[in-house]
């Protein structure tokens, strides 16, 4: 009920009576006046005027399902499968565990808190409350994993594009899956596939993002300073999560869409995007350095690199760090 008395409200722009509102939805003035008392609660300024009514005069900027679903079209392929908790361990190793039980391509569930979020190689992700955003998706693509060597790519590329749609400006891509601004990361993404045991197909990938929209410096810890920045940083203004989160789902389907069928656009974006090529670095692989050039992104998505051994190999795995950020001087 509160999402259709949103709804109206919305649609109105005007005030709208309890009595109308009750009588269009079947239901009592009481549970009505409830509804309202629940919305502010929830950060939504609610005018309530005798004689005249309710009036929605702002929004709230609370992540919240309700207004996520708000900004995306009403019949987006992706909308009724969005999920939300306030407090979660990890939204990847939930939404995996709905794959495992049926759950449908297209599933969504996002977070405002993870108590145990993941980035790459184990590592954690610190996910506090009322600052980012934290979103993992499910897709069923039906093909081999070696058709998805570019997943990672993908994602990184939606994402710059549903940042500059909902925040104004455009990040760029440290290959491979690294969002910065500057010198500063901004986003984390994680890919996890599972495969079919019998046909060695996949039988889906769980992708999680998230994005650092609030914080001010201070607010991360002292170790992460130099590296670590948020959307806020950048833009110097607020930033509207909830406005982000339905632009990272919709970029995320319109990627899908073209995942298997347009590679080559889908990579040609990415290396416009990718600070990286160009760039000395050096690779991380165990104990072992390496160092030379970034020169290209390959048909997989893997950095194409000139080492200064004076062989040109191919990176599909290990760190890689760009001169002048992350402490590589």
């Amino acid at each position: 009920m509160k999402e259709k008395i949103l709804e109206m409200l919305r649609s109105e722009g005007d005030f709208l009576s309890g009595e109308t509102i009750s009588a269009r939805l079947g239901v009592s003035r009481a549970a009505v006046w409830k509804v309202m008392q629940k919305l502010k609660e929830e950060g939504y300024a609610i005018e309530s005027v005798p004689n005249r009514g309710y009036r929605l005069s702002e929004a709230t900027a609370r992540l919240c399902l309700s207004e996520i679903r708000a900004n995306l079209p009403k019949y987006h392929p992706w909308r009724d499968l969005i999920q939300f908790q306030e407090d979660i361990d990890s939204t990847n190793t939930r939404l995996k565990l709905s794959a495992s039980q049926g759950a449908p391509h297209g599933s969504v569930l996002i977070a405002d808190h993870q108590t145990g979020g993941r980035g790459r190689r184990g590592r954690s992700f610190a996910s506090p409350p009322n600052m980012g955003i934290y979103l993992s998706a499910l897709l069923r693509p039906q093909c081999r994993p070696e058709e998805l060597m570019h997943l990672t790519c993908a994602v990184a590329e939606a994402m710059v594009q549903a940042i500059e749609d909902a925040a104004g400006f455009r990040p760029g891509i440290k290959w491979t899956n690294g969002l910065v601004s500057g010198k500063r990361k901004l986003t984390g993404i994680l890919t996890e596939l599972s495969l079919e045991a019998e046909s060695g197909c996949v039988d889906y990938a769980v992708i999680g993002i998230g994005v650092n929209c609030c914080q001010k410096l201070s607010d991360f810890p002292e170790e992460l300073r130099e590296m670590a920045g948020s959307l806020h940083m950048v833009t110097g203004g607020p930033i509207d999560r909830n406005k982000l989160a339905a632009a990272m789902v919709r970029r995320l389907c319109e990627i899908d869409q073209k995942l298997l069928s347009d590679k080559a656009a889908i990579l040609d974006a990415y290396r416009k995007d990718c600070i990286t090529l160009g760039q000395d670095i050096v690779l991380l692989r165990g104990e072992e350095k390496r160092y030379g050039r970034a020169l290209d992104i390959d048909s997989d998505g893997a950095l194409v690199v000139a080492f200064t051994d004076g062989t040109v190999g191919t990176v599909n795995s290990g760190e890689v760090s760009v001169r002048g950020m992350y402490g590589y001087v």
